[in-house]
C-alpha cells in the first residue's frame, strides 16, 4: 500500500477505461509498519500502542505511541496524495481516529483503576479498535487518490468505527455494501472488519484475508485475486537464484494448505477454505506486472505430477523418549494438551514404539515451557530439544517423481545428512527434517535436482519468501 501511486496505474486504473474500471471490489491493509506500531513489531516483538497499553506503568508512554502513529500515517498519505486539500482531508481524518482512540484508551484506563473493572478482560476489544486504525486510513486515503484521478471509488469501513451496533461478519459486510452498485462504484474496503465473532482473537493479524474470502462469497464473485509484491514461485529467489526459480503457475487448494502449513501462507487456511466451498478460484499475482496472469489456485487436480515449490522452515524438534510407552494409549493427546496450552504450533510430528517427535513452529522459551510441563507429567521420560529446519517439497501430485530417492541423491551430493525424512501416501509433500544451518543448502540442493532440472520458460521477477 506504500507504493499506492504505482497500484493507482496498475490494478486500480492501469490502461482500463469508464465501465472497465468497475465490477471490481478492492480489500486493503494498512500501509507498511502502521500495524507494527499501533500493536507490536511483527518479526521482533517491540511493543506498539497495544504492548504499551497493556503493560502501561504510566500514562504517557502509550499515549507517545499513538501520537508517533498519527504522525507517521500522515507521513505515509503525504506521499501518496499530490493534492492540498486531499492531504488535510486526510490529516483530518487521522486527528479524529487518533484522538477518539486515545479517548477511549483514557477512559478505559481511568474505569480499570477501580477493583470491579479488570483491563485484561478488554485487551482484545482494544487490540481490535486499533488494528482497524491502519485499514481505516489506507482505505479512505486511497478513496481520495482514486477521486482526484477521476474514479467513482467509494469508501467502505467496516471498522465498526462510533457504531451503536455489533454485527456478525457476513451481516456487518452484507449491511456495509448495501446500496453500493458495482457497476459505477469502485468500492475500497477496510481488510479489518469489526464483528461480534472478533476477528482478531480468531485469526490475530491475518484477519484481513478472511474478510477478503467473505466479501468474495457473499457478493458472488467470478474470481478472488490477492495482489502481492511477488509471484508465487517455485522456491525463494534469495536462496536459490532469480534465474532458478519459476512462477508455479497454476496449482489447488491442497498446496495452498501445505505452504501455510510452512508458514508461508499464500493466503490464510480459513479464508482459503471459504473461497474453495463457494468454488471460487483464487489467483495471486505480482501487482507490478498487472498483465501477468499470476498463479490460479483452485481445486482441479494436476494433469501431471510435478514439484511446484521447495521451501524451508526452522524448527524446534521435541523429542519425548519414554520406555513404558510401549503399547500404552495416551501419551500423543497428553502432550498435545501441553502444546495446545502453551499455544505452540506443530508443524510436523513423527513417533514409534517409545518415542514421540513434534517439530514446533515456536520461540525456544515456548518450547522450554513446554519441556517443564512434560518432564512433571513423566517424570521418567527422557525430552530433548533441537534446533533444526523442515524443508518441503510440494505438488499437486508427486506420485511416480521419485522425489525421496532423488532428494536423497542430492543432499548426498551436496554433503548433508538429514536428521529425518517424512513422506504422506497423499503424495502432495515429502519432508527432509536437516540440521539448521544447512536449511538453505538443502532448498538449493533440493530445488536444483526436482525443479530446476526440469526447466521452465516462466521467470518471476521475484518470489513468495516465508
Amino acid at each position: 500500500m506504500s507504493r499506492s501511486r504505482e497500484l493507482r496505474d496498475t490494478i486500480f486504473i492501469g490502461d482500463r477505461e469508464n465501465g472497465a474500471i468497475y465490477g471490481r471490489i478492492f480489500v486493503v491493509s494498512a500501509y507498511g509498519g502502521i500495524t507494527d506500531l499501533l500493536l507490536e513489531h511483527k518479526k521482533s516483538g517491540t511493543p506498539g500502542v497495544y504492548g504499551l497499553f497493556n503493560n502501561a506503568d504510566n500514562d504517557q508512554g502509550w499515549s507517545d505511541a499513538l501520537t508517533k502513529v498519527a504522525e507517521a500515517m500522515c507521513e505515509r498519505h503525504a506521499e501518496v496524495l499530490d493534492d492540498a486539500g486531499d492531504r488535510e482531508a486526510a490529516d483530518q481524518f487521522v486527528r479524529e481516529r487518533i484522538a477518539g482512540a486515545r479517548s477511549c484508551l483514557i477512559d478505559l484506563q481511568r474505569l480499570c483503576s477501580y477493583g470491579h473493572f479488570r483491563l485484561d478482560q478488554h485487551m482484545m476489544t482494544i487490540r481490535e479498535l486499533l488494528s482497524g486504525l491502519g485499514e481505516a486510513h489506507s482505505a479512505f486515503v486511497t478513496v481520495l487518490m482514486l477521486q482526484r484521478a477521476g474514479v467513482n471509488a467509494r469508501f467502505v469501513d467496516l471498522s465498526g468505527w462510533r457504531d451503536e451496533e455489533t454485527y456478525k461478519l457476513d451481516d456487518r459486510i452484507a449491511k456495509a455494501f448495501e446500496g453500493v452498485d458495482l457497476t459505477s462504484e469502485l468500492p475500497i474496503v477496510t481488510g479489518y472488519a469489526q464483528c461480534e465473532e472478533g476477528l482478531m482473537r480468531a485469526f490475530d493479524r491475518g484477519y484481513s484475508e478472511v474478510t477478503f474470502s467473505r466479501i468474495a462469497v457473499i457478493t458472488g464473485a467470478a474470481e478472488a485475486i490477492i495482489h502481492k509484491e511477488f509471484h508465487l514461485s517455485s522456491a525463494d529467489p534469495k536462496v536459490v537464484g532469480l534465474d532458478a526459480v519459476q512462477k508455479i503457475g497454476r496449482t489447488n487448494y491442497d498446496v495452498a494448505d501445505q505452504l501455510s502449513n510452512m508458514g508461508m501462507e499464500a493466503i490464510h487456511p480459513k479464508a482459503a477454505k471459504h473461497l474453495r466451498q463457494a468454488g471460487i478460484p483464487l489467483r495471486v499475482t505480482n501487482a507490478f506486472e498487472p498483465h501477468d496472469p499470476g498463479t490460479l489456485i483452485d481445486d482441479e487436480k494436476a494433469e501431471e505430477p510435478r514439484v511446484e515449490i521447495v521451501t524451508g522452515l526452522g524448527v524446534y524438534a521435541l523429542e519425548l523418549f519414554e520406555q513404558d510407552m510401549v503399547g500404552v494409549k495416551g501419551y500423543d493427546s497428553a502432550v498435545l494438551d501441553v502444546l495446545t496450552r502453551h499455544k505452540v504450533r506443530i508443524v510436523s510430528k513423527t513417533s514409534n514404539a517409545n518415542t514421540i517427535t513434534h517439530y514446533l513452529d515456536a520461540p525456544l522459551k515456548s518450547v522450554r515451557r513446554v519441556e517443564r510441563d512434560l518432564e512433571k507429567l513423566y517424570p521418567s521420560a527422557s525430552l530433548s530439544a533441537r534446533n533444526l529446519a523442515v524443508v518441503s517439497v510440494i505438488g499437486r501430485s508427486l506420485a511416480g517423481l521419485g522425489v525421496l530417492s532423488r532428494g536423497l541423491a542430492a543432499l548426498e551430493g551436496a554433503g548433508i545428512e538429514p536428521v529425518g525424512l517424512q513422506k504422506t501416501t497423499r503424495d502432495v509433500d515429502v519432508q527432509f527434517i536437516v540440521p539448521r544451518d544447512r536449511m538453505n543448502d538443502t532448498i538449493k540442493a533440493l530445488h536444483e535436482s526436482l525443479v530446476a532440472a526440469k526447466g521452465g520458460d516462466s521467470k518471476p521477477s521475484a518470489a513468495l519468501v516465508a
